[in-house]
């Protein structure tokens, strides 16, 4: 038997134990007894917070918003797209902006977000439609300046400069939008949660409710995002999750294109592209991009081949380039541009060994041509065309494109929508296409090759060839 004494030390003990604070992360949600300055599930930082230990609750049934309806019955028109006036963006949505949803566009700083949006805005607002703008990272004048210098004033068009959520609804009940602009959403915060703006707790409450306000308004919202170094949406995962459509926002700052994909849609398509020009008098989209990422060349030039490759639902013809020179020092160097590295260091070893071409001693250059990146493997065959061209000094033959994946023992195995490909690259006046076998497609006006290995590609391909 224990006695009094103990009795009360244990009681005292499981109370203290019982009450001692728990934290979790917003994150992941893992569960930890101390706090830590980085979850050690996720990796994120700051994401641990201390977690309510209150009594659970009992919920029960109380009135419904409204009585539930057979889903014929349910009216569809409240989710029609309306165009936002630039067609490319409209093509990423599926057609336009829905009343009532919720956007998230992300991209790197000054890749061309607000450049966007603002002429979007403006095309919005002189159909008919009021638009608030409110900014967080820059002044009412500073935005002003750029409305100006890109054409995007309307007089339905308003412009607010607010860092504090509850300003930013006042701004909402003040103007009556039908569409609203948050840049961004990282640089928004409420009073009422702990942390800074951009912080995980911040960035959620901020979205949740403007999202309330959204769906209670039947204001269609867009919410621009920062992204981290890796490239990801920053703030809380659930981000993602509470929006209707997230949008990645891509682009060398050192090229004019600007590419806009779409990565999540309720209301459409999720693997549809659009693409814009960034000029000095603001966005352009790009209806026919392909010119781009073409030479203009009157006369066929050693190492150079083109492929079509597949950006979501769209075919665009791209230029691969190449150039293979002798090597002063011990280890030849190796860059590109465009592509991926290791992807091109694999075609260098496979043509050296299935295809008989001497390059481990030679330096080699890899580029695209117009700002594009290439990432698939369908443009595996016109690579290897364009190094091979480049070391034998020799230019492909005319009118042609490349087509296939280049496996290690030199076989082409075949890729996806090659007729898609095709029909792009002929509508463009290419007559012949290299494409791996089985692929069976035939294009008006167009002589398809299929080829089964890399050497007899390259035979095909190239004018003449050396050993």
């Amino acid at each position: 038997m224990l006695s009094a004494g103990r009795r009360n030390v244990c009681a005292m003990s499981s109370k203290a134990a019982r009450e001692r604070p728990a934290y979790r992360c917003d994150e992941c949600g893992l569960t930890t007894a101390k706090w830590v300055g980085r979850c050690p599930e996720c990796q994120t930082w700051g994401s641990v917070v201390e977690a309510s230990a209150g009594p659970s609750l009992r919920v029960v049934a109380g009135p419904v918003t409204a009585p539930a309806q057979r889903i014929a019955e349910v009216a569809a028109d409240a989710a029609r797209h309306q165009p936002t006036g630039e067609p490319e963006l409209d093509r990423v949505l599926g057609g336009g902006l829905v009343p009532g949803s919720v956007i998230l566009l992300a991209g790197e700083p000054g890749v061309g977000k607000s450049t966007l949006l603002m002429a979007a805005a403006s095309r919005i607002a002189a159909g008919g439609r009021r638009c608030l703008l409110v900014t967080g990272e820059e002044s009412a004048a500073q935005v002003r300046l750029r409305a100006g210098r890109i054409g995007a004033l309307a007089d339905e068009l308003f412009l607010a400069a607010e860092t504090e959520l509850a300003a930013v609804l006042g701004q909402v009940e003040a103007v009556q939008p039908d569409v609203l602009i948050l840049d961004s959403v990282q640089t928004v915060g409420s009073a009422e949660v702990d942390g800074a703006p951009g912080g995980v707790a911040q960035v959620r409450e901020v979205a949740a409710s403007v999202i309330r306000t959204a769906k209670s308004r039947q204001m269609a919202t867009v919410l621009v995002g920062h992204v981290t170094k890796d490239g990801a949406v920053a703030g809380p995962r659930t981000l993602e999750h509470l929006v209707d459509v997230v949008l990645q926002f891509e682009g060398d700052r050192h090229s004019r294109l600007r590419l806009v994909r779409t990565v999540k849609n309720r209301f459409g398509p999720a693997d549809e592209v659009g693409c814009f020009d960034l000029t000095d008098d603001g966005i352009v989209g790009l209806p026919d991009p392909s010119g781009l990422f073409l030479a203009e060349a009157s006369l066929a030039v050693p190492g150079t081949c083109v492929t079509v490759t597949m950006e979501g639902r769209r075919a665009l013809v791209s230029e691969v380039q190449a150039l293979v020179g002798e090597s002063q020092p011990a280890t030849p160097r190796r860059a590109t541009s465009g592509l991926d590295h290791a992807r091109v260091s694999m075609l260098l070893a496979v043509l050296e060994r299935r295809a008989r071409l001497t390059l481990h001693d030679r330096d080699v250059y890899a580029a695209t041509v117009g700002g594009v990146r290439i990432a698939e493997p369908a443009a595996d065959l016109a690579i290897a065309l364009a190094l091979a061209g480049a070391r034998f000094d020799n230019p492909t033959r005319p009118g042609l494109v490349a087509i296939g994946e280049v496996g290690l023992a030199g076989e082409l195995r075949p890729v996806s929508a090659v007729q898609p490909r095709l029909a792009e690259a002929a509508r463009l006046g290419f007559t012949a296409g290299l494409v791996p076998p089985g692929s069976r497609a035939e294009i008006a006006g167009m002589r398809v090759i299929e080829v089964d290995s890399l050497g007899d590609a390259l035979r095909i391909g190239l004018e003449r060839t050396h050993s």
